[in-house]
C-alpha cells in the first residue's frame, strides 16, 4: 500500500427533497469532523429536489466555505451518484451516507478509528452483527431488508453481514477501482461493491450501526425497486 498524505475524508451525500434533513447532516458531520480534527469535504450529489434542497445547500457552501461544501447536480439513479461526486473528491478515503438522518453521524469518527486499527480498504456499517439494528420501520419493511440480505448471504456467499447498508467508508482508490467494475444501479449497487471487493481481495471491516427510519420525507423504495434488486441479484449470482 503506498503511502498517503495527510488525512483527509470526502463525504459523498445523494439528496433529494432533502431540505429539512440537509442542514443538521450538515453540521452534525462538521462538528464530528472538526472535534476529531479531521480534514473534511462534504460533496452534496442533488437530483433535482424540487422542495428547494439545492437552495438549502448554496446556502450551506455560503456557511461553511466551498472548501468544505462542493454543491454538484445530477440526475441519478442510486449509485450513478456516488461515480458522479467522486470526481471531485479529494479526500484520501471517502464515506458514502444518506443525507436522512439514517446513519449516526458520530459513527463517522468510530469509522476512521476502525479503519487505523485493521487498516481495512472498506469499513462497513452493519445493522445485522453486534449491536447494530434497525428502528422506526414497520414488519413490512424489515422483513424486506432482512429477506433482501437473507438472500444475498445464501447466493453470494460475501463473507460480510450486511450488503444492503449504505453507510460505509472507502479508500479512494479502492472506491475508484470497484466503480470501474461495478455495472448496477439503484439498491443492487451497494450490494454489488462488497461483492467485487471481495473478488478483488480487498480487506473489509464491519461496525454495528443504528438505523434509524427518517423523520422528515419519504423513502423512495417501492415496487420497481425491489424487483429491480432481484433481478440484480440473480444477475450476480450469474456472473461472480
Amino acid at each position: 500500500m503506498a503511502a498517503r498524505g495527510p488525512e483527509r475524508v470526502s463525504v459523498l451525500l445523494p439528496t433529494y427533497n432533502e431540505r429539512d434533513n440537509l442542514p443538521l447532516v450538515v453540521w452534525l458531520l462538521a462538528r464530528t469532523f472538526s472535534d476529531s480534527g479531521i480534514d473534511f469535504e462534504i460533496i452534496i450529489v442533488d437530483d433535482g429536489s424540487p422542495d428547494g434542497t439545492q437552495e438549502v445547500a448554496q446556502q450551506l457552501e455560503k456557511i461553511y466555505g466551498s472548501d468544505k461544501i462542493v454543491r454538484k447536480l445530477f440526475l441519478f439513479p442510486s449509485g450513478t451518484a456516488y461515480i458522479h461526486g467522486m470526481k471531485y473528491a479529494t479526500g484520501n478515503f471517502i464515506v458514502i451516507m444518506d443525507a436522512d438522518l439514517s446513519h449516526h453521524v458520530r459513527l463517522d469518527f468510530v469509522y476512521c478509528g476502525s479503519q487505523k486499527e485493521g487498516n481495512f480498504d472498506i469499513v462497513s456499517g452493519t445493522r445485522y452483527k453486534g449491536n447494530g439494528g434497525v428502528y422506526g420501520w414497520d414488519l413490512k419493511r424489515k422483513l424486506i431488508s432482512r429477506g433482501a440480505n437473507f438472500l444475498t448471504q445464501v447466493l453470494l456467499r460475501p463473507g460480510a453481514s450486511d450488503l444492503t447498508g449504505s453507510f460505509r467508508l472507502y479508500r479512494k482508490e479502492v472506491l475508484q477501482k470497484l466503480m470501474e467494475k461495478c455495472v448496477s444501479k439503484g439498491y443492487v449497487f451497494q450490494m454489488e461493491m462488497i461483492v467485487r471487493a471481495r473478488q478483488l481481495g480487498y480487506t473489509i471491516g464491519e461496525v454495528p450501526i443504528s438505523f434509524v427510519d427518517r423523520v422528515y420525507g419519504e423513502s423512495k423504495l417501492g415496487g420497481n425497486e425491489i424487483v429491480s434488486f432481484l433481478k440484480g441479484l440473480l444477475t450476480l449470482f450469474a456472473t461472480t
